[in-house]
C-alpha cells in the first residue's frame, strides 16, 4: 500500500537532508518549505523531495494542513524537521499499514536529544505522538503552537521510536523558548484564559516537580535538572507573557507621559 511522508521547514538547512534520507522509503516525500531564507527548499529538493514554497511563515498549522492537501496517497505520516524514522520503525510502518485491522492512525514512543543527550525521563519518553494516520480520519487542532492530530477512529501503537533532535545547544533552546512562550500567551489569549496569580504562583514549581520527582528527571542527571528547570520557567513565562498581553491589549488608555 503506498503512503505520503510530509515535512513543515522553516529554515532547516541543517536538518532537512537528514529527515529526508530517513523518509526515503516512503512513495511520496512532501516538504513544505514555509517562508525559509537559508536555502532549504533547495536542499529538499536536491535530497528528492516534491517542495511547496511558501513566502511568507504560515505558521505550523495551515503549514501542516497545505501539506497534507498535497499529498496523495491515503496513509500520511508527518514527519518534523528535526525528527528521523529509523529502519525499525520504516519496517514496522510498511507492515503495519499493510494490514491495520480497525486502525486508522497510530502514535508511537519519540526518543528526544536534548543538549547532547537523549533524555529518558521527566516525561519525555516514552513521549508517544500519533504520526501515522489515514487523511479522512484526522485533522489538525487550531493551537498556535503544540498543534496536534486530532483522529476520528481507533488508534493503535507502534513500538518502535521516532528520534527527535531537539535544541542541539541551549542558546538554540532559549530562541524557541521565546517564540514558543509568545505563541502560547497569544492562543490563551484568544481562549479568553485569565492570569490566575495562584496558577502563576504554583503551577511552575508543580511543573518541577512532576518532571523531577515524579517523572524521575533527576534519573537524567544535570540534563535532567536544566530540562525540568526550563520547563517550569516556561510556565512562568507563558503566564507572564499573557498577562502584559491583556495588560497592553485591555488598558482603557494609555499611560501619559510629562
Amino acid at each position: 500500500m503506498n503512503f505520503s511522508i510530509f515535512i513543515i521547514a522553516h529554515n532547516e538547512s541543517h536538518n532537512i537532508a537528514d529527515a529526508i534520507a530517513s523518509a526515503k522509503f516512503a512513495d511520496e516525500i512532501i516538504v513544505v518549505d514555509n517562508g525559509s531564507d537559508d536555502g532549504t527548499g533547495k536542499i529538499a529538493l536536491q535530497a528528492g523531495a516534491a517542495v511547496i514554497r511558501s513566502e511568507e511563515n504560515l505558521g505550523f498549522v495551515e503549514a501542516k494542513q497545505l501539506a497534507l492537501e498535497k499529498c496523495t496517497n491515503q496513509w500520511i505520516f508527518w514527519l518534523d524537521a528535526d525528527e528521523r524514522i529509523t529502519p525499525e520503525l520504516s519496517t514496522e510502518i510498511e507492515q503495519t499499514i499493510s494490514s491495520p485491522k480497525n486502525f486508522v492512525a497510530f502514535k508511537m514512543p519519540r526518543k528526544s536529544y536534548f543538549l547532547k543527550k537523549w533524555i529518558r525521563h521527566c516525561g519525555w519518553y516514552p513521549d508517544y505522538v500519533v504520526r501515522l494516520f489515514i487523511r479522512e480520519s484526522a485533522k489538525f487542532s487550531k493551537s498556535l503552537v503544540h498543534e496536534k492530530l486530532i483522529i476520528d477512529g481507533e488508534i493503535g501503537k507502534l513500538s518502535s521510536p521516532i528520534l527527535h533532535y531537539t535544541d542541539p545547544t541551549l542558546e538554540h533552546y532559549l530562541n524557541k523558548f521565546n517564540r514558543y512562550t509568545t505563541l502560547a500567551a497569544q492562543q490563551m489569549y484568544s481562549e479568553g484564559k485569565k492570569v490566575c496569580l495562584g496558577k502563576s504562583v504554583f503551577n511552575p514549581p508543580a511543573t518541577f516537580i512532576r518532571m523531577y520527582f515524579l517523572k524521575l528527571g533527576f534519573l537524567d542527571g544535570m540534563h535532567g535538572f536544566l530540562l525540568c528547570s526550563l520547563s517550569a520557567m516556561y510556565v512562568l513565562v507563558k503566564y507572564a507573557k499573557l498577562f502584559f498581553l491583556k495588560y497592553d491589549k485591555e488598558r482603557k488608555c494609555p499611560e501619559k507621559t510629562s
